[in-house]
């Protein structure tokens, strides 16, 4: 679902990814992992197209990124999502869900606001959310549009205890989704994830959540 393959990419004479190589397989959900300046938000902008490439390739769903077709297939959450604050839940959902096609699928509206648990709260100014709740609100928008690929930025940045557990409680019960999301939270990536993919030294290495458990109880990779 996910391929990138000798990916390289340098500001100006620092070279912050180095013939990067990941294949994510269908379904699985890995996390991105690497110290402060690592190069994670570099790869997924990449990844996104908001940075242009320029040796290497990345497949998503087996579309080359270049080709543009793959937006239909992937959703993409940063970590500060740009949200309309004098609009009610409801109304910000039925906004981005219209730009698509400017039809609404009334069914599911309902549907994806109630499983980031928002429905009760559909009909308040996003103005008054919590963090947490603007963080599920911004995850329902992206869920409305059902793509295969989700990419997250840091979904739980910032949040406190509880909102962290709303989001991976969202994340844990997502079905036949391919996932990658970045994370330095140890103890997030062992409720959701299958696999690591661990960015040091403008390398990847991916393991399974298991041996990467193992890898930083010796070396201490997370920061």
């Amino acid at each position: 679902m996910i391929i990138i393959r000798d990916l390289s990419h340098s500001y100006g004479k620092k070279k912050v990814l180095d013939s990067v190589n990941l294949h994510i397989e269908k379904n699985e959900i890995c996390a991105l992992v690497g110290k402060n300046g690592a190069g994670k938000s570099t790869l997924i902008h990449l990844m996104i197209d908001l940075l242009p490439l320029k040796t290497g390739s990345i497949y998503l769903n087996g579309i080359p990124v270049q080709k543009k077709g793959w937006k239909k297939t992937v959703s993409y959450l940063p970590e500060k999502f740009q949200l309309y604050p004098h609009l009610t839940g409801e109304e910000n959902l039925r906004f981005f869900a219209s730009l698509e096609t400017g039809t609404i699928d009334e069914a599911k509206i309902e549907e994806k606001l109630k499983l980031v648990r928002l429905w009760e709260d559909r009909n308040e100014q996003v103005v008054g959310y919590s963090k947490g709740m603007l963080q599920r609100l911004g995850l329902c928008v992206m869920l409305y549009f059902d793509t295969p690929i989700l990419i997250l930025d840091e979904p739980t940045s910032g949040l406190d205890p509880i909102g962290r557990i709303e989001i991976l409680s969202i994340l844990k019960d997502l079905q036949n989704k391919t996932v990658l999301l970045s994370s330095h939270h140890l103890d997030e990536i062992k409720q959701v994830c299958t696999h690591v993919a661990y960015l040091k030294d403008g390398k990847i290495e991916k393991f399974t959540v298991g041996d990467f458990e193992r890898k930083i109880l010796k070396e201490g990779v997370l920061a």
